[in-house]
Formats: C-alpha cells, sequence, structure tokens
C-alpha cells in the first residue's frame, strides 16, 4: 500500500496516522484508483498579529489595494491560519458611544474571507483604556465594562468567538504608570471577582465563545491566581502565555519548564504574545520593557540570523508539549511594531526575514503534506501519515486531471483503518 507521509515525524503526538480506504457511495472499494492528498489547514492554531489588516480590508474595500498590501497579505495568508484582532476599548471607543464596530468587522470579514481564525484581544485591560472611563465612579465604570464586553462578544458572535476575557490581571491593581479605570475597579473588586466579571459577562452572551486568561507574568503569582480562579468555579477555555523576548532568547530548557508548570492546570495552552528581535537586544536591567526608547533600532545581518535560528528553536519547543494549542507571534512586520524593535518576520520594507523562511519552512514544509499522488492499493486503500488538521484528497483521472475533491480531517493520535466516501459522479467517472 502506497503511503503519503509528512517530513517530520518527530513530535508522535501531533500526528495522525491512517489507513483511507476510497469508497463510493454505494460502498464499493475504488482499487487501483489514482488520488492526490493535501493538506488544507492545520488544526494547531499558527498565528501573528493582525493589527495590519484593519487598512488592507479598508483599501480592498475602496479598491484601493496596493502591491504593498496585497505583497503583505500574500505573505502572512501563506504562512499562518490565525491572528489576533485589537480592540483595546480605549482606541476601540476613544469617544464614549463611538464604537468602530464597523471598521474592526469590515477587517474580520476580509480576513473570514480568507480562511483565517481570529481572536479579540483583549475585553478588560488596563492598558489603552479610555481617557471618559478614568474619573467615573466606580459603579459606572463596572457597568460600562460588563456593556462593552456584552457589546463585542455579541456583535462578533459567529465570526470572532474567541477572546482574551482579561489580560494581565497580576499587575493590574498594582499598576502606576498612568491612572485608569480598569485599575480603580481592580482593586476595589479582586483580581479573582474581575476575571469573574469579564468570562461571565462573555459566556453569557455566547455560549460558544472560547475565554482566555492571559499574562506576562509566567512565576508563581499567575499560578496562585489561575488556582484561585479555577476554585472560584470560574470556566476558561485556555491559558495564555506571553514570551516577549526583547532582552534575548529564553532558552529550550526555561520555555519548557514554563509549559510543564502551567500544564498541571489541565487546561490547553495558547503562547498568544511571542518576540525574537532582529536587532541589538534590550539591555538586561530594563524593568519595564516600555522604558526603553531609541531613536532607531534596526535590524541587522547578525541579528537576523540569530532571529532565524532562535524561532526554529522556540516553536519546536513549544509544539513538542503536547498541552500547548497555539503560538501567536507578536509583530508580523517590522512597520508598526511594539516598541519599534525589529521584531517582525517582514522588514519595514515588506521584504521577508531569514525568520520567516524558516518558519515557513518549519510549519509549511517540515509539517505540512504538500499534494502527493498515489494510487490506491487492490482494496481501494492508501496510507496518510500527517499533523492533525484538514484535508483533501482528489480523484484522478488517468490523465492526472482532478475528477472530484472530498474535504476530510485528520485527528492528533488517529490511527487504523477508515473509510472515505467519495461523490457518486466520481466513482461513475472513475
Amino acid at each position: 500500500m502506497q503511503s503519503v507521509e509528512v517530513k517530520d515525524q518527530s513530535i508522535p503526538h501531533r500526528l495522525g496516522s491512517v489507513n483511507l480506504h476510497i469508497i463510493d457511495q454505494q460502498g464499493q472499494a475504488l482499487a487501483r484508483q489514482k488520488v492526490r492528498i493535501r493538506q488544507v489547514r492545520h488544526e494547531f492554531d499558527f498565528a501573528a498579529g493582525g493589527f495590519v489588516f484593519e487598512n488592507i480590508a479598508r483599501d480592498e474595500q475602496a479598491q484601493q489595494l496596493t502591491s504593498e498590501d496585497e505583497l503583505l497579505a500574500s505573505q502572512f495568508f501563506d504562512l499562518f491560519n490565525t491572528t489576533t484582532l485589537p480592540f483595546y476599548w480605549g482606541s476601540f471607543e476613544p469617544e464614549r458611544g463611538h464604537p468602530r464596530t464597523q471598521e474592526m468587522m469590515r477587517t474580520a470579514r476580509y480576513l473570514q474571507a480568507h480562511h483565517i481564525k481570529m481572536k479579540g484581544h483583549p475585553l478588560t485591560w488596563h492598558t489603552v483604556t479610555p481617557r471618559w472611563l478614568t474619573k467615573l465612579p466606580l459603579r459606572d465604570i463596572e457597568e460600562l465594562l460588563r456593556q462593552r464586553i456584552r457589546r463585542e462578544v455579541s456583535n462578533f458572535a459567529g465570526v470572532v468567538d474567541m477572546w482574551d476575557a482579561l489580560n494581565e490581571s497580576v499587575i493590574s491593581p498594582v499598576f502606576t504608570a498612568e491612572e485608569n479605570g480598569i485599575t480603580k475597579l481592580t482593586r476595589a473588586k479582586g483580581r479573582i471577582e474581575m476575571i469573574r466579571l469579564s468570562v461571565e459577562e462573555a459566556r453569557r452572551t455566547n455560549p460558544n465563545a472560547f475565554l482566555l486568561l492571559n499574562d506576562f507574568n509566567l512565576g508563581t503569582a499567575y499560578e496562585c491566581l489561575i488556582e484561585g480562579v479555577l476554585e472560584a468555579g470560574i470556566s476558561l477555555d485556555a491559558i495564555g502565555l506571553q514570551t516577549h523576548m526583547h532582552q534575548g532568547y529564553l532558552g529550550e530548557e526555561y520555555v519548557e519548564s514554563v509549559l510543564e508548570r502551567f500544564a498541571r492546570y489541565g487546561l490547553p495552552l495558547h503562547m498568544t504574545e511571542n518576540t525574537l528581535l532582529s536587532g541589538h537586544l534590550m539591555p538586561k536591567d530594563i524593568v519595564d520593557l516600555n522604558d526603553y526608547q531609541v531613536d532607531e533600532w534596526p535590524s541587522t545581518e547578525e541579528g537576523e540570523a540569530r532571529q532565524a535560528d532562535e524561532i526554529v528553536r522556540h516553536y519546536r519547543t513549544i509544539v513538542k508539549n503536547p498541552a500547548t494549542e497555539s503560538i501567536t507571534y507578536w509583530d508580523f512586520t517590522d512597520k508598526g511594531a511594539w516598541l519599534g524593535a525589529p521584531s517582525g518576520l517582514l522588514r519595514k520594507d515588506g521584504s521577508a526575514k531569514p525568520a520567516y523562511h524558516a518558519l515557513h519552512d518549519l510549519i509549511k514544509g517540515q509539517w505540512w503534506v504538500a499534494p502527493t499522488d498515489a494510487t490506491t492499493d487492490e482494496f481501494g486503500a492508501v496510507g496518510l501519515t500527517g499533523w492533525a488538521g484538514f484535508y483533501e484528497l482528489d480523484l484522478l483521472d488517468e490523465h492526472g486531471l482532478v475528477i472530484s475533491t472530498t474535504p476530510f480531517t485528520l485527528s492528533r493520535q488517529e490511527t487504523g483503518d477508515r473509510e472515505l466516501m467519495v461523490s457518486a459522479q466520481a466513482a461513475a467517472e472513475s
């Protein structure tokens, strides 16, 4: 029996390995049938920040899409299947009562048309809050926050169903960099009750919502908070972990230890915000990354080689842990990158760095089943070993032309035999 196989099979818990028995609608095996199998999408969420897409969606709608926009979008879609959209309250509703719902929905619909899964980030956060919220009474702040959560989750249900329910709650009540309404409310209610508010409002509004707690704190404070949240009966769908490595790669051993510690809660792990630099590193003595300000932070040849090496090591480390379901690389491009850092996979001019190519070789090369032709055996069977995800099987005629296409899924650690029924027309023509 011929078999179609993914190149890299070193992480078996990510793979399925089955014998596909191709049958027609009468249940008859299609023996000695030419087929072509290809992967369409990973089950795993390989993501990047989608901050660039609001302008692209607007330009496309206005039929003013530039060649630069087209190149950036095609590079994104060729590598990632998921993105994070910015729902920061302060920029989403800078004027009270006038949220930017239509603009964001236009962006979301554009991404949906390109089969990109989306996460809204975040529903509640103490940073980038509306200025008009700050001086209001606590009672009003709480009610407006509840309304804001219900509004966004309801309006985008079915388009954006995954949300960071609360972002960086460990630091929220002790945050002093700027006065804001969310920190005031957190001090009054406490971290756990703020998380309950965010999660339960979102859950009541959209029972199908997938809700995360997300934080850059990877220490015991976050662990204790998660334990308190779970003990309080608050239902989370995943734990979000950030690794903005502006001060240097954390290393495989450290990342492995973090994943092991947070996996013990039995929830999926999402590596929500990941950054590696292709220029000089931020000094180690900087505590708040926002405090580091430089006029120029260029990408360098040496830095780009380092970034390419580290991104492969980082991604391999993450997917090795069976609890992980998602990785989001934060800045897709250096243009507009957080802190002005050379953290993107693309340079400011839109050209791809070595890290982009290295990641592409991993996700769409070594971990991907490219279109592969095979012939079923005398029992109509063909083997497939690949990463869990979505696939298509083409029935081919004697000249190699496609007769019909049948989609199917491959699950993690799936083994054994399974039947795949093709259309009656395809069977008749074959």
